[in-house]
């Protein structure tokens, strides 16, 4: 029988040393493998939850191009019902697209357009995902809804956003963006690479469909560079 010394307690550091590692290394399998094995049998922290690491697992298995493991991750997370930096139904529908399970991935992305979102990354993942599909309409629109999370709004459901985001965003004297560039300044690095990640997918897409630009493009420009870097990215 195991002792109290005998139980790992999960934490984003080993997450995140895993995680550089695979990166390096390019062996995501065993990321992977390592990650599960802590997911199950590691005790969870506020700081880094249950549905958390079973989500970062899924992750490595898509990057080990392992759809079905991946995908077995993600429905752990969701059974656990914890916390987790993404949704894990976000990740779980492209590996369900890899699998040739399309109309459930299909399910589940109308489920998550109908909810507001939560969360910067589960937008960019979207987004990433559906202009992958040439559905830039519906790209677009959770690239916006990731800008508007980055700047501290609350964006409604993505099923609501209208045509494409084709409206201008917020803009304040001479027609600039109500978030000033000192605003945007002051969130912290990570939050700042999100949002520049978002806002180049967003001008990408934007300029894919021939919409003119507009002030979050501009937004993009005035970005200060070096913003930081964002771990567990696919």
């Amino acid at each position: 029988m195991g002792t109290l010394s005998d139980v790992v307690e999960l934490s984003r550091e080993a997450f995140d040393a895993i995680e550089f590692d695979a990166a390096c290394t390019g062996d995501h399998r065993a990321a992977a493998q390592q990650m599960m094995l802590l997911a199950d049998t590691g005790t969870q922290t506020p700081a880094m939850p249950r549905a958390e690491a079973y989500t970062r697992a899924g992750e490595q298995w898509l990057l080990a191009d392992e759809p079905a493991a991946a995908a077995n991750g993600f429905r752990r997370a969701l059974e656990d019902g914890g916390p987790s930096d993404i949704d894990p139904r976000a990740p779980l529908a492209r590996a369900l697209f890899m699998l040739d399970q399309a109309a459930e991935a299909e399910k589940l992305i109308q489920r998550l357009a109908a909810e507001r979102p939560r969360e910067p990354r589960t937008c960019d993942l979207m987004a990433e995902l559906l202009a992958e599909r040439s559905d830039l309409i519906g790209a677009l629109a959770w690239a916006g809804a990731g800008v508007e999370l980055c700047l501290g709004r609350s964006p409604g459901p993505v099923a609501t956003a209208g045509d494409a985001d084709t409206e201008q965003p917020g803009t304040g004297q001479a027609g600039e963006p109500a978030e000033s560039t000192a605003g945007v300044s002051a969130l912290p690095p990570a939050s700042q690479a999100e949002l520049r990640l978002l806002l180049t997918l967003r001008f990408r897409i934007r300029n894919d469909i021939g919409l003119p630009e507009d002030a979050y493009d501009r937004l993009l420009d005035e970005l200060p560079s070096e913003p930081g870097a964002i771990s567990g990215s696919l």
